[in-house]
């Protein structure tokens, strides 16, 4: 069975709406899904199942439509992507709290930067499906104004780490 990452955009962060952990994971459960683990509270999932990518996408988005009222949007990660994206920081100065992965739908435009605004000395490169952003004095703080990043969910590089150990461990589990 293949492990999946699913990063839920907008959840417990002003966005679509509230989700507790407990109850995204009993969602997974419902839908078939095994070996569920959610991590901190923020959206981030973890699971085995037999299907592949697509339904498993069109499931997980279907679920969380029915339970609050329209889906979150889903964006799935292997744990060689998560790995993959963690080792690629073009940033390896940035503290890991301070560099955000924007992981996206699909790969970003060309265009993607032609929009960019960082009065905050923001650092920003990318990588087909992941805008890396360092922020020098935190993103809460940051006036960046970047459209691409809308269509996709961010996570520090601790969480990412973390979501790939944990994936790691599930896959030899």
């Amino acid at each position: 069975m293949t492990v999946f990452v699913a990063l839920l955009r907008a959840v417990n962060v002003g966005g679509t709406g509230t989700l507790s952990m407990a109850e995204l994971k009993a969602l997974c459960e419902e839908i078939g899904f095994t070996d569920v683990k959610t991590y901190i509270q923020s959206g981030n999932v973890l699971f085995r199942s037999e299907e592949d990518e697509a339904k498993v996408q069109v499931r997980l988005e279907e679920a969380l439509a029915r339970k609050m009222g329209k889906s979150p949007g889903v964006i799935l990660r292997s744990r060689q992507a998560l790995e993959a994206a963690a080792e690629g920081s073009p940033f390896p100065h940035a503290k890991p709290n301070y560099l955000l992965i924007t992981f996206l739908p699909e790969a970003a435009p060309k265009d993607a930067l032609d929009k960019l605004v960082a009065p905050g000395g923001e650092e920003v490169q990318v990588a087909g499906k992941e805008i890396y952003v360092h922020y020098p004095d935190g993103s809460g703080r940051s006036k960046l104004k970047l459209p691409t990043l809308k269509a996709g969910t961010s996570r520090n590089l601790n969480t990412v780490r973390k979501l790939a150990e944990m994936a790691r461990e599930l896959e030899e589990g």
